[in-house]
């Protein structure tokens, strides 16, 4: 009796079974353009937005005694209209980690208008948060459009993230890079590869080819690797790792604060952007409010003073403390470039390598995403300070424990044995057991 099955030639059967990669590449391809496309678009949008809010603050100072004001109708816009996207980052990894409702494409306009409000009228923030959530929440749409299945969700949403990410710093690689460690400390997710680059690395294009440029930073010297000065780099990694810590902490403690005192939300902004425009005027200086870039450029090729570093913790921890929008991350630039400048006064390294080395580094820390760090800096500076980045990356990573910016990130490896019963567990459940264990004692 015959058989009426096709017979595949066995030298064709390698061909056949790699159709599912093939189909999967397709998809991705598609689906991660559309997002790189979009996400790249609303990034130059936003980046071009911040250099006006910019110039007119900088022009008119003024402005800034109205930051109470803006940061009043920033707390009734998220109050009233935006409590199901007022988590923001947190709500992306939330997502990613224990997928629920499709997040709101409200979100992106609100953080957009936020952003710009609170570095308009002089508050002290960033950009890459509102970068992250407007990728995330253009991405996750196509959960809908495309009928996409729970596991194909997560990866829309890190898709979106590296997206806004590799766009408005500029650095696609570290953007796919941080896409697929951000979510899980100590673990990255191999099947986001894909979606990621290819979402990264179109953002960067289009906010390119929308011709909106990004800082430049130069390290022109980089010293031969010997033991003593892997040492020194491994010092300010500590250094810089305490500090990405300090900062955390005093973020959260500042923000429950607020909460704590001030009942009703939309006045928390008020009287934050009181203390810091207040203490604007009283130093008389605009230096730690908005992105801070002058000061970072700075940082590269003069010793900076100890306090630069300090006072923009405080004017950042206040203005995102009291919930006023935007990043922590070029805020984590300027602190740590300032820092890493001043320790060159002690750490026999080159200024200019310190400062590039506390500019990851502390956002290393602080983001618990050494890799994507070490990334970014070899794409900002080059590769000749690859080894002195890493290890401060790497070193600022474990001293800053379990501890950072994003409340919802979940311990996936532990950073040492001894915090073995932290696995699974989230950055702010941690975070309230050490408070409740303090409270008890």
């Amino acid at each position: 009796m015959s058989s009426n099955r096709i017979r595949i030639p066995r030298n064709l059967v390698p061909l056949f079974r790699s159709f599912p990669i093939i189909f999967y590449t397709g998809k991705w391809l598609v689906i991660a353009s559309l997002i790189g496309v979009l996400a790249g678009s609303a990034s130059a949008l936003f980046l071009v937005s911040l250099d006006w809010a910019t110039n007119v603050r900088e022009g008119h100072r003024w402005i800034i005694t109205l930051l109470p004001v803006a940061g009043f109708v920033i707390g009734c816009m998220y109050y009233f209209w935006g409590k199901d996207v007022e988590a923001g980052n947190n709500l992306l990894l939330e997502n990613i980690n224990r997928p629920s409702a499709i997040i709101s494409l409200k979100m992106a306009p609100f953080i957009l208008v936020g952003t710009v409000a609170t570095h308009l009228f002089g508050g002290s923030a960033g950009r890459e948060g509102t970068a992250l959530q407007i990728g995330g929440s253009i991405a996750d749409q196509f959960t809908h459009l495309f009928r996409l299945r729970p596991r194909d969700r997560k990866l829309v949403i890190i898709a979106g993230i590296a997206a806004g990410f590799g766009s408005v710093f500029g650095t696609p690689l570290a953007g796919a890079i941080f896409g697929i460690e951000v979510f899980l400390i100590g673990r990255l997710r191999y099947d986001a590869l894909i979606p990621a680059f290819i979402a990264s690395v179109v953002a960067d294009m289009t906010t390119r080819a929308w011709r909106v440029g990004h800082t430049h930073y130069q390290i022109p010297f980089v010293p031969e690797i010997s033991p003593a000065n892997l040492i020194y780099a491994v010092l300010a990694g500590g250094i810089f790792g305490i500090c990405a810590l300090l900062f955390a902490s005093l973020t959260h403690y500042l923000g429950g604060i607020f909460k704590e005192k001030i009942s009703f939300p939309p006045l928390r902004p008020v009287v934050g952007g009181a203390i810091v425009a207040l203490a604007v005027f009283g130093m008389g200086t605009t230096r730690y409010i908005g992105l801070g870039i002058p000061v970072i450029v700075e940082s590269f090729s003069e010793q900076l003073p100890a306090y630069d570093f300090a006072l923009k913790i405080l004017f950042t921890a206040v203005t995102l403390g009291a919930a006023f929008k935007g990043g922590e991350v070029t805020p984590l630039f300027f602190i740590g470039a300032t820092l890493g400048s001043f320790l060159s006064y002690f750490i026999p390294l080159p200024t200019a390598l310190l400062a590039g080395m506390g500019f990851v580094a502390v956002f290393a820390g602080a983001a618990n995403t050494p890799l994507a760090c070490t990334i970014m800096a070899i794409e900002l500076f080059g590769a000749s300070c690859g080894v002195y980045v890493a290890l401060a990356c790497v070193v600022a990573y474990f001293f800053s424990g379990h501890r950072g910016i994003y409340s919802a990130q979940l311990v996936g490896q532990p950073k040492h044995l001894l915090y073995g019963r932290h696995a699974g567990k989230r950055l702010s459940d941690l975070r309230a057991a050490i408070k409740k264990r303090n409270g008890d004692k």
